[in-house]
């Protein structure tokens, strides 16, 4: 079971069902849909495959279930559409229009992250070109560009006003999957003791990505002395894929195993989460609670990876 913080609100997603909890000004708005799984033995359930698919499978539910709460949050929280937006709605229709939110939106985020964390770096990095002589080093540099630019990324959109609350659900996700993990009763007293800080977490995995890219990257560039912006652009692009497939593999194991290297390798993604979750209150808790209850599976064991 995994979870995604909302607009007042939080996504949880099981091993059969996602359900998306809002509080709004009187209730809480609750709606629950099934999860479209793979047949078993597919391809797409691969390791090193599989998570690929679950990347861009989260990425589409997850601003659906973002862009679902924006309607659903309170009426002070919501702005007026845009001309644009009510233009285009009218023109595609109500469900055209939703489907071309979603994927503008998706691939907006995409272009964001590649364009932001891996291209900018080669292209800052390509101002040293003619300075530093060795592939190796050069390389080295655009590692540490890119981790500078991550790390000042998360730590400015903390300091967003908007965020501090998404934030805060977020960590009131992780407490109420601790609590569930560690087979205690789901109450906001239970939760609230939990540690807000997951090893599964989606920031560490964005992390880890990085890291490992910085990795591979030194490595196939240090072979491949193409010095050519547009030809390391592509490669850059290429590499992602199996980075994405191993980073997913790394967080599955790490999140799936206490031990002394295990919470070694999973430091410093927790650290990260020190900018990107914040201590919730009980109405939050009481929220993340409603949610993953409704996604825990009837067949005791489903869940276990």
């Amino acid at each position: 079971i995994g979870g995604q913080a909302l607009i007042e609100g939080i996504m949880m997603r099981g091993p059969e069902k996602d359900a998306i909890v809002i509080r709004g000004k009187d209730a809480l708005t609750v709606e629950v849909s099934p999860r479209k799984l793979n047949p078993p033995g597919s391809w797409k359930t691969w390791p090193f495959i599989r998570g690929i698919f679950n990347f861009f499978d989260a990425q589409i539910v997850g601003v659906k279930a973002l862009l679902r709460s924006a309607d659903l949050a309170p009426d002070e929280m919501q702005e007026e559409p845009s001309k644009f937006d009510k233009w285009l709605e009218k023109k595609l229709g109500s469900e055209a229009f939703q489907k071309a939110i979603v994927g503008i939106a998706v691939a907006m985020g995409l272009l964001l992250s590649i364009g932001l964390f891996f291209l900018l770096p080669m292209v800052i990095s390509g101002f040293f070109d003619k300075i530093i002589t060795g592939t190796l080093l050069l390389n080295l540099v655009e590692g540490i560009i890119r981790m500078v630019i991550f790390m000042a990324y998360m730590i400015l959109v903390s300091k967003m006003p908007d965020m501090k609350r998404v934030f805060s659900y977020h960590g009131a996700e992780h407490k109420t999957i601790f609590c569930y993990e560690a087979g205690l009763p789901l109450t906001v007293e239970n939760c609230r003791i939990q540690p807000r800080h997951h090893p599964r977490c989606g920031t560490s995995f964005l992390f880890v990505v990085v890291v490992v890219s910085i990795l591979v990257s030194s490595l196939v560039f240090s072979f491949v002395n193409w010095r050519n912006m547009w030809v390391r652009m592509a490669l850059h692009l290429l590499l992602l894929i199996p980075i994405v497939g191993v980073t997913y593999e790394f967080n599955r194991y790490v999140g799936g195993h206490d031990n002394k290297v295990t919470r070694f390798l999973a430091r410093p993604g927790l650290w990260l989460q020190n900018f990107t979750t914040n201590e919730p209150d009980d109405s939050m808790l009481e929220v993340a609670i409603r949610a993953l209850e409704l996604v825990i599976p009837e067949e005791k064991g489903k869940d276990a990876w």
